[in-house]
């Protein structure tokens, strides 16, 4: 899954003739996952239709402050501008461009633009002399003054027939340029997180198992916002229903605690945090029988042995990173999160108690206190998993800062 999968991306072309191949970025932006709405300067539906970027991007085409079609409604720039997670203008003329830079606002593209609150991009087209010209480069270094992102023009034949600077970027160098420029901003990007999530299986015999009610949604969801913060994740997840895709994210599906502990120590000397969010079996059968036990008597005696300690283990060789626990308690829920969090050696420990409505196993929502190694406690009310996650992390980059 691309980092601009869900998001909302505003497309201003401007009228070169580059914009033959916003057809194509749109359907690349759509394919990433993201959500398209296209702002056109009259004079651009010389070189593309209004139609062709509607059928793709699956919303009405604006290029005036006023449709034809209805002269009872006009197309809000400033709220086309609130949409917007990222306003990208490819093709970006020199006109357009000096426009942008010196507060010009003449059409729906441009007022649009001096509404956004966003990241804007923008990708220059034209033609070699008007590319090196001085008043072209005062423009670029006058939206960079802005916060805005220059996506560099590249060299080849120009519609002038000369060859030389003022191509614009490939669509899919655009597209690239974009995801690459907002992972570098992430907060956690060049670091590696390692994820335990759902619950384990310990067989019985071939059809049986002792298992517990973790769906493994918390875990998922760290992962999920690990990854949208720009960290490599290896999500190591036992037998559950939930599903990810992301670029960012590798799945190692395991069944069994032992699994789960074998993985979580493959990769814990890769990462530099590390947040064990599965409902690991304390106890699995001491003997598993290789064939279907019968029933054939009234009771049925099973001698259980301890499972490995993974979040203890990971603690007892942790040399700097950042271990995460999770602590799920019916009583004494603080004292025992305190000491689970000293004696296992964790950076942080999250506390959650099947005592408060909405938290724990099967739901969408839970309700969590974490507690640091400073011994803060902070308390948090009832969210969402994925509120939760986000709270989570940002206390993790805390201590990543600190």
């Amino acid at each position: 899954m691309s980092i601009l999968s869900g998001k909302n991306i505003l497309l201003g072309i401007s009228a070169g003739i580059a914009a033959y191949k916003t057809a194509t970025l749109v359907r690349l932006f759509i394919k990433a996952g993201a959500h398209v709405k296209v702002v056109m300067t009259p004079s651009a539906k010389d070189f593309v239709t209004p139609l062709t970027l509607s059928t793709l991007s699956k919303h009405p085409v604006h290029t005036t402050f006023v449709d034809n079609a209805d002269e009872d409604l006009w197309n809000n720039h400033v709220e086309l501008g609130l949409w917007a997670d990222f306003f990208i203008v490819a093709p970006a003329t020199a006109n357009t461009l000096s426009k942008m830079a010196n507060g010009v606002c003449d059409n729906l593209l441009l007022a649009t633009y001096l509404s956004a609150k966003c990241p804007v991009y923008f990708a220059p087209a034209m033609d070699l002399d008007m590319y090196k010209h001085p008043t072209t480069k005062q423009s670029f270094e006058k939206l960079k003054s802005f916060g805005n992102s220059i996506i560099p023009a590249t060299s080849g034949e120009l519609a002038s027939g000369l060859v030389g600077e003022g191509r614009m970027a490939e669509p899919e160098d655009i597209v690239t340029f974009i995801e690459n420029d907002i992972l570098d901003k992430l907060p956690l990007r060049g670091n590696k997180v390692l994820i335990t999530a759902g619950p384990t299986y310990e067989a019985l015999d071939p059809v049986r198992f002792i298992g517990n009610h973790s769906s493994g949604k918390m875990g998922f969801e760290i992962a999920k916002a690990s990854a949208n913060l720009g960290a490599e994740v290896y999500l190591i997840t036992g037998p559950t229903n939930q599903t990810l895709k992301h670029s960012l994210i590798n799945v190692i599906s395991v069944t069994s605690a032992e699994e789960m502990y074998q993985e979580a120590h493959k990769y814990f000397n890769q990462t530099n945090i590390a947040i064990l969010a599965a409902a690991v079996a304390d106890y699995r059968p001491k003997q598993v029988a290789s064939q279907k036990i019968k029933k054939n008597d009234k009771t049925l005696v099973l001698e259980l042995e301890k499972t490995k300690d993974i979040l203890a283990s990971l603690g007892d060789i942790k040399s700097n990173q950042i271990l995460v626990g999770f602590a799920l308690e019916t009583e004494n829920e603080l004292e025992n999160a305190k000491a689970k969090l000293k004696k296992k050696n964790l950076n942080l420990i999250v506390l959650n108690s099947l005592k408060d409505k909405g938290a724990g196993f099967k739901t969408e929502t839970n309700k969590v206190t974490i507690i640091d190694n400073k011994n803060k406690v902070t308390e948090y009310q009832l969210k969402s998993k994925a509120e939760v996650a986000n709270d989570l992390l940002k206390e993790i980059i805390k201590q990543l800062d600190a």
